[in-house]
């Protein structure tokens, strides 16, 4: 079964979610050109979704996906959250920064009985969920609503969980992705394999559709991905560049400097793996710092540092997500470059 029978999209290309670099701009303009747009909510205020959402009514009456993290928020400590900032002490000198100044929050949201609340009269196509899922009675009614449910697997053993738990689809996570890692459970980074022997292995152990993700960023990559199995292919890196997407200035300009092709998995940003073009930061600290606090307190203390080095053009400490193969297609809209992705695959 393809992405198209089992989503309804014309296209078997899903837009994958992307907080902070994407609003309902780059949603819409993929689902319009047949693949299946992407909203990443985690990041959004309850007022900020319901923007979107209404947003995303008014521009598209095709299929389209919500993604929440599954995430639990882990206890404060103080004790954690002073030794992080002591790491962080001679870049604050650096910019002037007092850190007395800086207050504590988590900064990403997990899906809860009120996002549900809050998003049921849209009754979305599709929802998509990052580290696992929410509880069994909020997956219920959402099912209930009629939603495909999608969510993120890094192993075999993770996609076999989902597939148990009631999951339309499993979205196969391979090491090469940009972003978070969708890792839940486990946390061990040894357990991660490349896209296309995890694609391979999940077709063969799931009986639902399993979509590839990393690492895929043009046509030839996703035809063979679906040679190996894959019901459609989610790929982000490729749309970070198109004129629909919001990525900063400093990500824009990284991500077509020969530094995208240097990347890492770090915890520095927000408390878990994710990868990033190697930037100042990750090469002083390491790109896995055991000082780095849970998910996500890691990233309230690093805001005023990207801040102020963006302020003077330099993405030296903000999270610069990339796979592995960085942007092929530098001067399409999100549009054109979904129907270029697809290419390959149509008859």
């Amino acid at each position: 079964m393809t992405v198209q029978t089992h989503l309804g999209t014309a296209l078997p290309i899903i837009q994958a979610p992307m907080a902070g670099v994407q609003g309902s701009a780059l949603t819409i303009a993929v689902s319009n050109a047949g693949g299946l747009g992407s909203l990443a909510c985690a990041m959004l205020t309850p007022d900020a979704l319901l923007k979107e959402l209404q947003a995303i009514k008014a521009g598209t009456d095709r299929p389209y996906n919500l993604n929440f993290f599954c995430h639990t928020q882990p206890e404060q400590s103080s004790e954690r959250e002073q030794a992080w900032r002591a790491t962080l002490a001679p870049y604050y000198a650096e910019f002037g920064i007092d850190p007395e100044t800086i207050p504590s929050a988590a900064g990403r949201e997990p899906f809860t009985t009120a996002t549900a609340d809050l998003i049921e009269p849209f009754k979305p196509p599709v929802i998509s969920f990052h580290f696992g899922l929410p509880d069994p009675t909020l997956l219920a009614r959402i099912k209930a609503w009629g939603t495909q449910v999608l969510s993120s697997a890094t192993t075999v053993e993770e996609a076999q969980w989902l597939e148990a738990a009631g999951v339309d689809a499993v979205i196969a996570q391979g090491l090469e992705a940009g972003g978070h890692r969708g890792m839940f459970l486990s946390d061990d980074i040894t357990t991660q394999t490349g896209t296309f022997a995890l694609v391979r292995r999940i077709v063969r152990a799931v009986d639902i559709p399993v979509i590839a993700a990393g690492g895929v960023a043009d046509a030839e990559g996703v035809a063979a991905a679906m040679t190996l199995g894959a019901a459609g292919v989610q790929i982000g890196t490729a749309y970070l560049l198109c004129p629909e997407a919001s990525t900063s200035a400093v990500h824009r300009a990284a991500l077509q400097s020969p530094d995208a092709a240097h990347t890492a998995l770090t915890n520095l940003f927000s408390g878990r793996p994710a990868r990033s073009i190697v930037n100042r930061f990750i090469a002083e600290l390491g790109p896995l710092c055991r000082a780095a606090p849970a998910f996500p307190l890691a990233s309230t203390a690093i805001a005023p540092l990207r801040a102020a080095a963006e302020a003077l053009g330099s993405g030296a400490f903000s999270p610069l997500w990339c796979g592995q193969h960085p942007p092929r297609y530098a001067d399409l809209d999100a549009a054109s470059l979904t129907r270029a992705l697809a290419s390959m695959t149509q008859s």
